[in-house]
């Protein structure tokens, strides 16, 4: 449905920006889960000194974090919109400024706000905050982040002809208020060094899933492949349960047998009998019925233009399993690496791992509705 409100069609560059958004709950709101549910489990949040300490701390720290991603990942839907047909409209990059920074400054305090919440109540339950908070995190980031973003750009869209003093008004108010959070962040012990160190991650991050964005932003912008919207966050919601499940089964690197420094055989990763590689297992044969529930969902609220033909099937699920099958690997492989190099996986992995997600995820569903395109699996409906 978004995507034909008049700001997607006439402000394409906006679909850039979705699955950089969108990646900020891997980024952002998983790291944080990630990280306060460590906290909690140590018992670094018992006393109500305690928590309020790690609860203003990292709450700043997303702030900051969130500012600068949403402003950067601006930027590059800018250039990557400018780059493949010269056209600079600079209402359009304030636009997307105030629309990416809105969203990402909001969405992040939403969302920390319920893991903080989802954690105390987990704990005061009995029940391990790491089995509940990065999946609810997950989930919920995808449409929130969304909502927002369209709500916000539209808003702003409409504001363009008759008020053009508010899109910058926007950005100078969100960007105004970063130096009250990097002051709150600094003070805290427990966000400090992530204040400083964690970057690297986070905005290697944002790039890769703007690449994904600049695929979805020059597939979906053409007619004959309108229906590929719809079925974007779906293929790509699945990442990040893998790695917040591959967290959860257990802490890598705890001996020195669990952190190889080399690359892991694809035998090793998905046939050897240890618990990492029986879990992969398991969330490898769940795409197929997890996706199947996805598409008769779509088809059943008549969503996108797409008629679910069995050869379409066919090249979706192709897809679905190879993209999850690459990242199970990737994913094996990476959270080891970083253990045996003294980096925390909790705030470097997951970042990495949902950015390629969104990318090989989009990168191989575009390619399967341009095949499908080119074999002649066309729909009368596409683009209505």
């Amino acid at each position: 449905i978004l995507q034909h409100w008049d700001v997607f069609k006439y402000v394409t560059e906006v679909f850039i920006l979705v699955p950089a958004l969108l990646g900020l709950k891997g980024n952002l709101e998983m790291t944080l889960a990630s990280r306060l549910s460590t906290a909690a489990n140590i018992g670094q949040m018992d006393t109500p000194k305690e928590l309020w300490r790690m609860i203003t701390g990292n709450m700043a720290l997303i702030q900051v974090q969130a500012t600068v991603v949403g402003f950067l990942a601006s930027i590059a839907a800018v250039i990557f919109g400018w780059i493949p047909d010269g056209h600079f409209s600079i209402d359009h990059a304030v636009l997307l400024c105030a629309s990416s920074v809105a969203t990402a400054f909001i969405a992040s305090l939403v969302l920390g706000m319920i893991m903080i919440g989802v954690i105390i109540g987990s704990r005061k339950m009995g029940i391990n905050p790491d089995n509940v908070a990065t999946p609810i995190a997950a989930s919920l980031g995808d449409l929130i982040t969304l909502a927002l973003l369209s709500g916000i750009s539209w808003g702003l869209y409409k504001e363009l002809e008759s008020k053009a003093y508010v899109n910058p008004l926007v950005c100078a108010f969100f960007i105004a208020l970063l130096p009250i959070w990097i002051v709150i962040a600094k003070k805290n012990t427990a966000t400090r060094e992530v204040l400083y160190s964690g970057w690297e991650p986070v905005i290697i991050a944002m790039a890769i899933s703007s690449v994904g964005g600049l695929i979805l932003d020059r597939t979906v912008s053409d007619p004959n492949f309108a229906g590929m919207a719809v079925f974007t966050p779906v293929i790509n919601a699945q990442p990040s349960r893998i790695s917040t499940y591959l967290h959860m089964s257990g802490m890598p690197g705890e001996s020195s047998e669990t952190a190889p420094r080399k690359c892991p055989s694809p035998c090793s990763t998905f046939f050897s009998s240890d618990v990492n590689s029986r879990s992969a297992r398991v969330l490898f044969l769940l795409v197929v019925p997890g996706h199947l529930v996805f598409l008769y969902t779509i088809s059943s609220m008549q969503g996108g233009h797409t008629t679910l033909t069995l050869i379409f099937i066919v090249f979706y699920m192709t897809a679905a399993l190879l993209q999850v099958l690459i990242l199970l690997y990737i994913a094996d492989w990476m959270v080891h690496w970083m253990w045996g190099r003294d980096l925390d996986p909790d705030n470097f992995s997951i970042p990495y791992l949902t950015a390629l997600g969104d990318l090989i995820g989009t990168g191989l569903l575009a390619l399967s509705f341009h095949i499908l395109w080119l074999i002649g699996d066309r729909d009368s409906d596409v683009g209505d």
